[in-house]
């Protein structure tokens, strides 16, 4: 994964550094302090995924204007707002590695600041004079505040189903990363067709990711997360790996699961969590589940222009699938 990683990079070099140079340019809030929040999450380490997919799908249908990097912005401004919000929301006191931005802004900055984001995003929106795009980005809001607040209402509760695990990814995750595809799209001009083929490929795309993120809490150490294994177990979260087990681990494991779960557990309760979610098959199921969806990603890109950019969609597929932090 090591080597892959590295062929999409030198692949995007030059648009991840424009990328990164209008998102400088356009956090322009009248407030020093705003700013320094929202620099504090937007400028730590991002993979910068989202604004790169749009940027992708719009060269690839012929697109060639560099209001794309401005638009692109879009997503990570509208990704940045919901990691601060979420911390608020769970507490976190982690995020990449570095402290929460409430804990160092205080509570009340931090969500007004992610207010101001989002507010940012959906400038960018308007200054494309596309209702399509404008009310994709409106809905994407909407869908990510409904996927957090259900996410909200689950915690706690170790009984959902895969089903209700899978709106909830769709919503908190999937709508994002679709969007960015569409808007590519959309920007670019194409067609209903093409459009449809984008969106669908970020939708599969997101699912995998949002579940290999939840195999990653379980695989590796607090150094390459960012912050703590097993956080959402502590949360009393009911990801992928964790639903399947309690669905058929056996009586002893579900009832320790279920008793550990919502508490700041013990390393040596975190091992033996990992251990019963691995033997049940938790973590094959999940890894499962992500492959379907890379391959319903990649069926999508079939219906789009070849080139060196439906090449660089399809790398980055896969590299959902074993990726780390």
């Amino acid at each position: 994964m090591g080597d892959l990683k590295a062929k999409i990079v030198a692949a995007v070099a030059k648009d991840l550094e424009k990328i990164e140079g209008r998102l400088e340019a356009n956090l322009t809030p009248e407030l020093a302090l705003v700013r320094e929040i929202g620099g504090h999450i937007l400028f730590s380490g991002g993979k910068r995924l989202r604004p790169l997919l749009c940027v992708l799908l719009y060269r690839s249908l012929g697109g060639r204007d560099a209001f794309v990097y401005d638009v692109a912005g879009i997503f990570e401004f509208l990704h940045a707002a919901t990691l601060i919000h979420d911390d608020v929301v769970d507490e976190a006191l982690r995020r990449r590695g570095k402290a929460a931005a409430h804990t160092l802004f205080g509570a009340a900055e931090a969500v007004l600041t992610g207010d101001f984001l989002l507010a940012r995003s959906l400038n960018l929106a308007a200054r494309t004079k596309n209702p399509e795009i404008i009310a994709t980005i409106a809905r994407i809001t909407e869908d990510m505040a409904q996927g957090e607040i259900e996410q909200l209402r689950n915690k706690g509760n170790l009984g959902i189903s895969e089903a209700s695990y899978d709106r909830v990814i769709e919503r908190k995750t999937a709508v994002l990363i679709a969007g960015a595809c569409k808007t590519g799209a959309l920007l670019a001009g194409a067609g209903e067709g093409a459009v449809e083929a984008a969106t669908r490929y970020g939708r599969e795309l997101g699912m995998a990711f949002q579940m290999a993120d939840d195999l990653l809490d379980y695989t590796e150490d607090e150094k390459t997360l960012g912050k703590k294994p097993g956080a959402d177990l502590r949360e009393g979260k009911a990801t992928l790996p964790l639903i399947h087990t309690l669905a058929s681990g056996d009586a002893p494991l579900c009832a320790f699961l279920k008793r550990i779960a919502g508490t700041d557990f013990t390393e040596a309760d975190f091992l033996r969590a990992r251990e019963g979610v691995i033997g049940a098959g938790g973590l094959d199921w999940t890894l499962k589940r992500a492959k379907r969806h890379v391959q319903e990603a990649c069926l999508a890109l079939d219906n789009l222009p070849g080139g060196e950019e439906r090449e660089i969609l399809a790398l980055l597929a896969e590299y959902a699938l074993g990726r780390r932090h």
